[in-house]
């Protein structure tokens, strides 16, 4: 399964953000669309991303406020990035190594979206979920044994 797969079913919905927007203004728009992450563009390209990590972390280190801070000071400036053709199996060991829970899908400098960490399990749960159906169909319709006589042998009784 490719990251194209989880991009296919999320669907195209980008949250961008300036890195001179105000880490007020963003917080309130994470808060608004019930997202965890968003990108952060600067004529046209990806400069970096907030996550609620650097938002809490400013919290702590401003007394429980975000106060007159900007996305900029704040984002992570060289985020991991993939491709739409990168495999999940690529994928899962390179967030759980950085501790990374959203990933930028870059295609030719272009910004594709956004996965998350959850987005990367459901989509390895569905897959294994999917297969183990097949299998379990698949033995359901195992061939029976073939009667003895027909070529099998039989345990002679002592």
């Amino acid at each position: 399964m490719k990251v194209s797969d989880i991009l296919r079913v999320k669907g195209g919905t980008l949250y961008t953000v300036t890195p001179d927007e105000s880490l007020k203004r963003a917080v309130e728009t994470m808060a608004e669309f019930d997202i965890g992450s968003l990108a952060v563009m600067e004529h046209g390209e990806l400069v970096g991303m907030l996550t609620f990590r650097e938002v809490i972390d400013t919290i702590a280190k401003n007394g429980g406020s975000v106060g007159e801070v900007r996305v900029g000071s704040v984002m992570d400036d060289h985020p991991m990035t993939c491709t739409p053709e990168t495999e999940l199996d690529e994928v899962r060991p390179m967030m759980l190594e950085r501790h990374t829970r959203y990933m930028p899908v870059m295609d030719a400098g272009v910004l594709m979206g956004v996965i998350s960490f959850y987005d990367v399990a459901r989509a390895v749960v569905e897959s294994q979920n999917f297969e183990n159906r097949m299998l379990k169909a698949y033995i359901r319709d195992w061939p029976e044994d073939e009667p003895a006589g027909e070529g099998a042998a039989t345990p002679r009784a002592s």
